[in-house]
């Protein structure tokens, strides 16, 4: 990846409402961290960064931050974190990690694909996008904006793993070789999908109705019997009387 020049300026008020003022002025807010350095405040210009990310392939981006008053003419910097606006999409806030030119980063690309999955043309699969990032350590020089898989040949039912995916010179991937990144699902018939919706309603339905008929049907049951008892009762005294007679 190649280095963007980026002017940046010291920053040594981090109050709420100054770094409002700092906005609304058109600059924007940022920290630079180093494993040999101190954190410290920084202020970018706002349309400089923007058109920095708007050009950009990804938010991986590498600059050489030259910092006014600094005692290095420049700072070799990868853009570790953009903080958005969650309505106007304006950068709110920058942090920026110093590296070295000889030294690995560990960075997470964006995976990209190229092609139409022969599953997706000819079977009416779906492509499933399962990592859309994957994890890579390289130099910076040799940082890539994304990595493009091509999944022409992938068929209904195939898979990419992590171990397919082939690196660009010089880059390692980093994870399980065997994590499911790309593949082509079947389609599903609308016939699957009418039998596992309909039975259901229907089932409720039918229960439903049976328990009414079940519980309207056992209490005329129960007068009946009722009643039946009650005549036995009362015959029972005159057939004592009869017998008396007798």
């Amino acid at each position: 990846m190649k280095s963007v020049a980026l002017k940046a300026y010291p920053r040594t008020q981090v109050r709420q409402n100054v770094v409002k003022k700092l906005r609304v002025a058109g600059r924007v807010p940022a920290t630079i961290y180093g494993r040999q350095i101190k954190p410290q405040n920084l202020e970018v210009n706002a349309r400089e960064i923007g058109d920095l990310i708007n050009h950009s392939a990804s938010e991986n981006l590498l600059v050489d931050l030259a910092v006014e008053n600094d005692a290095k003419p420049k700072r070799l910097a990868l853009v570790q974190e953009i903080q958005h606006h969650p309505l106007s999409g304006k950068v709110l806030h920058v942090d920026f990690h110093e590296v070295a030119e000889d030294e690995k980063v560990t960075v997470h690309v964006p995976l990209e694909t190229t092609g139409e999955a022969a599953g997706v043309k000819t079977g009416g699969g779906t492509l499933e996008h399962i990592l859309h990032k994957l994890k890579v350590r390289c130099l910076p020089k040799d940082l890539p904006d994304q990595i493009i898989v091509d999944v022409t040949s992938l068929e209904i039912g195939k898979s990419f793993h992590l171990g397919d995916i082939k690196a660009p010179e010089g880059v390692q991937i980093i994870g399980d070789k065997h994590l499911t990144v790309l593949a082509v699902a079947a389609p599903r018939a609308e016939e699957e999908v009418a039998a596992t919706a309909a039975p259901a309603a229907g089932e409720v339905e039918m229960t439903k109705e049976k328990k009414e008929e079940g519980a309207e049907g056992a209490a005329p049951a129960a007068k009946a019997d009722a009643k039946a008892g009650d005549k036995k009762a009362e015959v029972k005294p005159e057939a004592k009387a009869d017998a008396k007679k007798k």
